[in-house]
């Protein structure tokens, strides 16, 4: 289902905010609204979305018809309120967060004034480089939002060119933690694979080891998931 084109403001500016704001954009959506306290990141936000204009957080939510609130997980609900105090949340407005451990729930601060809530998290790692909008488009998309709203937001998903499954408030946990263990375990296997090959004076070891890795991957991949004797990561060499 295509969506008719909507007005984009930016609450925030973390790098997944700023890449699901670049895909929409792409997507034939306009981002018309920048936060004006972003002044680490306000070149490139200058760059990607000409036609924005630098607002109060109160002012993007008033010229926005979806929010994307670009911040960190632990100050989701607490925008979210601080924006809800001065009544700035308008009724049929969509306000979207992108953290993986929580659902559309959070946002109750939101939609207390009528606006919808929508939970969209890529499950892959965010670089904050170009690189982000074509790993997105090979990515899966967890999402969450209140039964009318699912095909809103799958859609919004579509329109990236990703694949959305939902991901309910009692699956969250499971979720994020599967995300959390194959980001930060993959890293410090690799991480340590290299340095014994820089040890055994491998010259170039990230390539050596790359095919190890992908092949590794790819077959535990298949095999789905299973019990796992410790003494099998051993075995199997």
């Amino acid at each position: 289902m295509k969506q008719g084109r909507l007005n984009i403001g930016l609450v925030g500016a973390d790098v997944i905010g700023i890449a699901i704001a670049t895909a929409l954009q792409e997507a034939g959506h306009l981002v018309v609204a920048l936060p004006k306290d972003q002044s680490d990141s306000k070149d490139k936000l200058e760059h990607l979305f000409p036609n924005a204009k630098h607002l109060s957080n109160d002012d993007i939510l008033a010229a926005s018809d979806l929010v994307l609130l670009a911040v960190v997980a632990n100050e989701i609900e607490s925008t979210a309120a601080s924006l809800a105090e001065s009544n700035a949340w308008r009724k049929g407005q969509l306000v979207v967060h992108f953290a993986p451990n929580h659902g559309h729930e959070i946002l109750e601060a939101a939609t207390n004034q009528g606006a919808i809530a929508l939970a969209i998290h890529p499950a892959m790692h965010f670089t904050g480089t170009s690189l982000d909008l074509r790993r997105m488009k090979e990515s899966f998309f967890a999402v969450s939002a209140p039964q009318v709203a699912l095909p809103i937001v799958q859609a919004l998903v579509i329109e990236m060119g990703a694949e959305p499954i939902v991901i309910e408030a009692s699956g969250r946990e499971s979720y994020f933690e599967a995300i959390e263990v194959a980001s930060n375990f993959s890293a410090m296997i690799v991480n340590q694979a290299v340095g014994l090959l820089e040890q055994a004076g491998v010259e170039n070891p990230a390539l050596v080891i790359a095919p190890v890795i992908e092949s590794a991957v790819d077959q535990a991949l298949s095999k789905g998931h299973r019990s796992i004797d410790p003494t099998e990561l051993l075995d199997d060499q």
